[in-house]
């Protein structure tokens, strides 16, 4: 049996990582240009290629567990690596290439994350000073009668009067 069909998800799974790496890139320049809307559009876009790689890595998963079994292996891991040990030099060398690209791209996306990751949490320590700001402070730093009045007036919740 022919590993065709791992090398053709394997080649499927680098395309839709490219893809992926696209999406973190346009990520990126809508994080800073503080684009919510586009980030909408973007985060849907991004909850597709999720989907995608993740049942395209379930058929690559298939098509390792398939060679193994049709090549009598069924104890051993499945892993690029024990196939490997079966195929023959012109597949094994096109699968190592494989996986070198798909590291290679899982690396990239790795890094791009690691980038939108600081860029929101920049955005936000950036929302919470200015809400800090913006907020109200109780603090009176005066003495005398004027103090007791606002801390009387603060805890004033009934008025018995009424």
């Amino acid at each position: 049996m022919s590993a065709r069909n791992i090398i053709g998800s394997l080649e499927k799974l680098i395309k839709l990582h490219k893809s992926f790496n696209q999406i973190a890139i346009r990520k990126t320049a809508i994080l800073k240009a503080n684009d919510t809307e586009a980030m909408t559009a973007l985060l849907i876009s991004e909850q597709k290629h999720i989907k995608a790689i993740s049942q395209t890595d379930k058929e690559r998963e298939r098509a390792v567990e398939e060679y193994l079994a049709a090549n009598g292996t069924v104890g051993k891991p499945p892993s690029i690596h024990t196939v490997t040990e079966l195929t023959g030099t012109e597949e094994t060398e096109a699968l190592e290439m494989l996986k070198a690209e798909l590291l290679d791209e899982v690396a990239k996306l790795k890094e791009r994350n690691g980038l939108n990751q600081q860029l929101i949490y920049q955005s936000l320590q950036f929302i919470n000073v200015s809400l800090d700001i913006l907020r109200p402070q109780n603090q009176n730093l005066n003495y005398g009668d004027s103090v007791r009045e606002t801390a009387k007036i603060g805890r004033v919740m009934f008025d018995s009067k009424a």
